[in-house]
């Protein structure tokens, strides 16, 4: 009898099924430090407890995406860690701040699921929660991936298809406790653009690109714990490469987006996203945003702005995003929508 973990395949999941994942996790100023390294994240609620102080909190919170992927993380070994590929998000929405010194731990329900017609795999939905110390939910989103059979060609479940909301409503945006722009420093954030300064519509080319490395993709995986066979292990894949993990390349994305957005502080919700091709080590990572819409929230002075980020390998012509077909670019690497918070 073995005591090793081949991890889930599709035939062992069930619709309301409820997987609490193993190893908790306490977060400390070191895993920020490390967060700030792998990716050049300067949005300053994060990186100054000063800024996050005059904005109405206690001290600057862990970054929003570190607190997604260490949540992520924890959910790999029982969800998709003999997948094909994590395909997309929906529902996700940011409700405490993450502090240093917090302990995270996750568990997420199966709500949907569908063999592929080739019977050799099939799409798994969950809904995550991540949950502190204290049992308090401080982040929540559906997500679906592609994960491998056990045995090809066997009985398939009836198909299950969660209904899904298209975007987080603003009136469900939950903003900190405390928080206020009133006495915001438009200097020290870095830019003076404030949320009436952009328009439904607009783009926004965030000018730079980063080349991804092998060493800072593996630093990543193994910094949250993401243990999915495509990203460790070359030998998985017919082509012998490691695919790039997907937090890695939105990270970066949103890394990139401070120079066009830097006063877009906190990610709050996440109404969609797609890993729209695979990204490999050698590839340079540009990204461009879409200004979706606009709200106020119910703090004074705190608006929401909803943004579309594409994350594209090399150049791409212009804003283009999908061809004649509605098929993605094979240079777009990531379309992400999400609310961030912004001083009206």
């Amino acid at each position: 009898m073995t005591k090793t973990n081949p991890g889930r395949f599709f035939e062992d999941y069930a619709i309301g099924q409820v997987i609490r994942h193993a190893v908790p996790r306490t977060l400390a100023e070191g895993e920020r430090a490390l967060y700030h390294a792998l990716y050049p994240a300067r949005h300053a609620l994060y990186s100054s407890d000063e800024f996050a102080i005059s904005c109405g909190l206690d001290g600057s919170p862990m970054d929003d995406l570190l607190a997604f992927h260490t949540v992520f993380g924890k959910t790999v070994p029982d969800v998709s860690l003999n997948a094909v590929a994590n395909l997309g998000y929906a529902e996700g929405r940011w409700l405490l701040p993450v502090w240093p010194g917090d302990t995270l731990r996750a568990e997420s329900e199966v709500i949907g699921l569908k063999q592929n017609s080739n019977g050799k795999s099939g799409v798994v939905w969950v809904r995550t929660r991540g949950l502190n110390q204290q049992d308090e939910v401080v982040l929540e989103y559906v997500r679906w991936v592609m994960v491998r059979r056990r045995e090809e060609g066997g009985d398939a479940p009836e198909p299950v298809l969660p209904t899904l909301s298209g975007v987080v409503a603003p009136q469900d945006i939950v903003v900190p406790e405390g928080l206020n722009f009133d006495a915001y420093n438009t200097d020290l954030a870095g830019e003076t653009h404030r949320l009436g300064d952009y328009t439904v519509g607009e783009l926004i080319d965030h000018v730079d690109g980063v080349t991804i490395e092998e060493a800072e993709h593996m630093l990543a995986t193994r910094l949250w714990q993401n243990t999915a066979k495509v990203h460790f292990d070359a030998t998985n894949r017919d082509d012998g490469r490691r695919l790039i993990y997907g937090g890695h390349v939105i990270s970066m994305a949103r890394a990139l987006s401070f120079n066009g957005l830097a006063n877009a502080q906190m990610i709050v919700a996440l109404n969609a996203g797609a890993h729209a091709n695979p990204c490999f080590a050698g590839d340079t990572v540009r990204a461009w945003s879409e200004v979706l819409d606009k709200a106020q929230t119910d703090v004074p002075g705190v608006g929401a702005i909803r943004l579309r980020l594409v994350a594209t390998k090399g150049m791409v012509d212009g804003f283009a995003l999908k061809d004649a077909a509605g098929r993605y670019l094979p240079e777009i690497l990531l379309d992400l929508d999400y609310w961030a918070l912004m001083p009206e």
